[in-house]
C-alpha cells in the first residue's frame, strides 16, 4: 500500500468522523428542543415554583360528652343537660352557631361479658365539631368546655382558610412565573436560542396546605391548656412551554 493510498484512507476516515460528530451535535440540540405543531415550532418546557410559610388562621376540634346510666332515657337526659351546658359555655366565649356543628350522637348498651352477656348500663355520647378563627380562645374553649362537663376532647387541627390561601396563591403566582422565566432564559442562553413566545401554561399546587394536628387531653389542672398553631406552608407551581428560535 502506497503512502498516497494510506493518506486517502485516513482523509476519508477523518471526514466520516467529522460527519458523525456533527450528527451527534444535531441530535443533542434536537433533544434539548421539542418540536410541536405542523409548523415545526421548537419549544422549551420549564417549571417554576414559589412557597411561603404562614401562620394558620383556623382551628378545628371535637368536643364531646359521654355518660353512663342504668337506662337509656336517663343517659340521654344527663348527656343532653351536660352538652347543653357545654354549648352555652362555648357561646359565652363568643362562638357563633355556624362555628358549632353536631358531629356524633349515640346511645348504646354497655354489656358485662362475664358469663352470659348482660346489659348493665347505657352509654350516651354527643360530640360537636368546633371550627373557629378565634385562635387566641382555643385554650379557653378546651378548658371551659371540660369545666362545663365535656370529657372527650378530640385532636386539634390548625389550617389556613380558603380565603387566606387564595390571597397567598395570588401573591405566589407571579413569583412562580418569574421563577419559570428565569430558568427558561438561562437554558435558552446556554442553548443559543431566543424565547419568542409562550405556547402553553398551567398552574398547580405543589402541595395543598396540610392541617397541623395536635392532641388536646382533657384538662385536669387549673392552668390554661397550652395550644400553639405553629406554621404551615402554601406553595404553587407553574408549567410553561416557551416557543424558541
Amino acid at each position: 500500500m502506497t503512502d498516497e493510498t494510506s493518506n486517502n484512507k485516513m482523509y476519508i476516515l477523518l471526514v466520516v468522523l467529522a460527519v458523525a460528530v456533527a450528527l451527534m451535535a444535531a441530535v443533542i440540540y434536537a433533544g434539548s428542543l421539542s418540536s410541536s405543531g405542523q409548523n415545526g415550532e421548537h419549544t422549551l418546557s420549564i417549571s417554576g415554583s414559589a412557597e411561603q410559610k404562614t401562620t394558620p388562621d383556623t382551628a378545628s376540634l371535637s368536643i364531646g360528652v359521654v355518660v353512663q346510666s342504668p337506662t337509656a332515657n336517663e343517659a340521654s337526659i344527663q348527656n343532653a343537660a351536660l352538652m347543653g351546658a357545654v354549648i352555652n359555655e362555648l357561646k359565652n366565649i363568643g362562638l357563633q352557631d355556624n362555628e358549632i356543628q353536631t358531629s356524633y350522637v349515640s346511645i348504646q348498651p354497655v354489656y358485662n361479658y362475664t358469663g352470659t352477656p348482660t346489659i348493665v348500663a347505657y352509654s350516651a355520647s354527643n360530640s360537636v365539631q368546633v371550627t373557629t378563627k378565634m385562635l387566641d380562645n382555643v385554650s379557653a374553649i378546651i378548658d371551659r368546655s371540660t369545666a362545663a362537663g365535656a370529657n372527650q376532647i378530640g385532636g386539634i387541627t390548625f389550617s389556613v382558610s380558603d380565603e387566606r390561601q387564595q390571597t397567598l396563591r395570588n401573591e405566589l403566582f407571579q413569583a412562580a412565573v418569574s421563577d419559570a422565566r428565569s430558568k427558561a432564559d438561562e437554558l435558552a442562553s446556554g442553548l443559543g436560542v431566543t424565547i419568542v413566545d409562550v405556547q402553553t401554561a398551567s398552574v398547580s399546587d405543589v402541595g395543598s396546605v396540610q392541617p397541623i394536628f395536635q392532641e388536646a387531653p382533657v384538662a385536669e389542672a387549673a392552668v390554661p391548656t397550652p395550644v400553639l398553631p405553629g406554621e404551615t406552608t402554601v406553595s404553587i407551581s407553574v408549567q410553561v412551554t416557551y416557543i424558541v428560535r
